[in-house]
């Protein structure tokens, strides 16, 4: 599971460079800019969520359904237990 953007850009990057793809193709390939996959990748917080789905398809990742989405055992321990669980725990 994905617990901040900076682990998201990393699961991006990874498989962006298993394919053998460059930051620039991989923009091309998913129709966003360079500058674009250069900050999802860097983590930044504030990428565009549309985007960000389109260059995770494109590199294979899946995402989920967020209705099965758990929360996890550590989300009151760093912080985040003000954040809604998904399934029989809302």
């Amino acid at each position: 599971m994905f617990r901040s953007a900076r682990d998201f850009g990393a699961a991006v990057r990874k498989k962006r460079k298993g394919l053998g793809w460059t930051q620039k193709e991989l923009a091309s390939r998913s129709g966003t800019g360079e500058r674009f996959i250069v900050e999802l990748e860097s983590g930044k917080p504030s990428c565009q969520l549309e985007k960000a789905l389109i260059v995770t398809r494109t590199v294979g990742i899946e995402i989920g359904d967020l209705k099965t989405a758990q929360a996890s055992s550590t989300a009151s321990e760093d912080g985040l237990g003000f954040l809604p669980t998904f399934g029989d725990g809302r």
